[in-house]
């Protein structure tokens, strides 16, 4: 065991786990074949720290009910409500059990998920697929369409791009975010140059597959249809790669950041699981026309990973096209944004230069104590759901977490150390 003679070492130490991760996307399973804990009684996976189903907001409820729905553990919205309020589904945060979910990021276990592993570290990570746009489960829409969609991903989407997956080699993310990145891509608001990337190297796989005609069309489609298709994968990879780096269980290095619409959550790297929370922000940003602040669900989902490994609102820089959409204004304000976010992280990351940055790597390596120290938060792209269940995305913009949530866990690092304050 290796023993850091400072924090400042700890801290490197994590980072360079960091900046030599190796995220590979290697197949697309049913949750229950890779989550053990589906297969002991009825389980939904929810983004965030933990929580309980009353405190959940609408949308997030609408989702499990969704889920539920789904599982076929109902018949209908009012029965599988009540059968969530009884206490008898269980509900676990994904990053319990190496997953990481989108929005409400409910999950369950005949979902497909996609299986990125960290080849550096050999850990695996897991995450839904999106499901596109309009009514979505993880916006907490539950109707019909919404549980058609959610079993032709099951019965068609995740077993054609399994099957691609194993007749080609594992999708080297890294590959795709250098190049996606210089086509202006921050990974969070803005994948549509991954997305395309990504069907490149999995069309001609697709097409060769000795099965249906219909499903290889309708598969190709949707994968052509969904512009944030890859945010998902990009999300399981930083969650692989954050927790090959939180092996590591020394120093103050954020380790994650997540929200599940009521408190906002993040781990560091010397505190190991606990999660250290304050109440949950509303982002600020531009809305569809029609709607407002005042339609707005407070921050929900565990997407935040990808700016807890230096991509999404650290890398705005990166992405000129989506600043408007998000509200921050301009380029000006978007290369603020990014420098701001060095004056908290470690290290630059040299695997992902930003043409428009000067080429400069990714900020790399939140330190808790430099947030608290600077009183700079992490600024988090998002997509804004309206607070009713079912209506979905009103707009975009930015947030940020609460400074608790830093102070919280640089004081149970000192006390972890042995400092004693007043």
């Amino acid at each position: 065991m290796v023993i850091y003679k400072t924090i400042d070492e700890a801290n490197q130490a994590v980072v360079n786990k960091v900046i030599a991760g190796s995220p590979f996307l290697l197949d697309v399973v049913p949750a229950h074949t890779v989550i053990d804990e589906f297969n002991h009684g009825k389980l939904l996976l929810h983004a965030g720290p933990p929580i309980t189903f009353d405190k959940m907001i609408d949308p997030v409820q609408g989702a499990c009910i969704g889920a539920a729905l789904f599982e076929g553990w109902a018949d209908n919205e009012d029965d599988a409500r009540q059968l969530l309020e009884s206490g008898e589904v269980q509900l676990m945060p994904c990053h319990h059990v190496n997953a990481v979910g989108p929005m409400g990021g409910i999950t369950s276990a005949h979902m497909p998920l996609l299986v990125v592993e960290n080849q550096t570290d050999g850990n695996r990570a897991y995450c839904t697929m999106n499901e596109g746009i309009g009514a979505v489960l993880r916006f907490g829409a539950n109707g019909p369409e919404v549980i058609e969609r959610l079993k032709w991903m099951r019965d068609v989407l995740g077993p054609v791009l399994s099957l691609a997956l194993q007749n080609r080699e594992p999708l080297n993310v890294n590959v795709l975010v250098t190049k996606a990145i210089a086509m202006g891509d921050e990974f969070h608001q803005r994948n549509i140059a991954a997305s395309l990337a990504s069907l490149k190297e999995m069309a001609p796989t697709i097409v060769g597959l000795d099965i249906e005609e219909d499903k290889k069309q309708d598969v190709i489609q949707f994968l052509a249809d969904t512009d944030q298709f890859f945010l998902n994968v990009m999300m399981a990879s930083a969650k692989s790669v954050m927790d090959g780096a939180r092996q590591i269980q020394e120093g103050t290095i954020v380790t994650a950041m997540c929200r599940n619409g009521y408190e906002f959550g993040i781990r560091i790297a010397g505190m190991g699981d606990e999660w250290f929370t304050g109440p949950v922000n509303t982002p600020k940003g531009l809305y569809f026309s029609g709607f407002s602040e005042e339609d707005a669900s407070p921050d929900m989902g565990d997407s935040a990973i990808t700016e807890t490994f230096g991509v999404g609102g650290f890398a705005m820089i990166a992405a000129p096209a989506v600043t408007r959409f998000l509200g921050t204004g301009g380029f000006d304000d978007a290369l603020r944004i990014s420098n701001d976010m060095t004056e908290i992280t470690t290290t630059a990351n040299p695997n992902f230069p930003i043409p428009t940055w000067d080429f400069q790597g990714i900020s790399t390596g939140i330190d808790a104590r430099k947030v608290v120290e600077t009183g700079i938060l992490p600024v988090i792209n998002t997509g804004v759901a309206n607070k009713r269940a079912g209506l979905g995305q009103i707009g975009a913009g930015t947030v940020t977490p609460p400074m608790e949530c830093f102070e919280k866990a640089v004081l149970a690092y000192a006390k972890k150390l042995g400092f004693k304050g007043e």
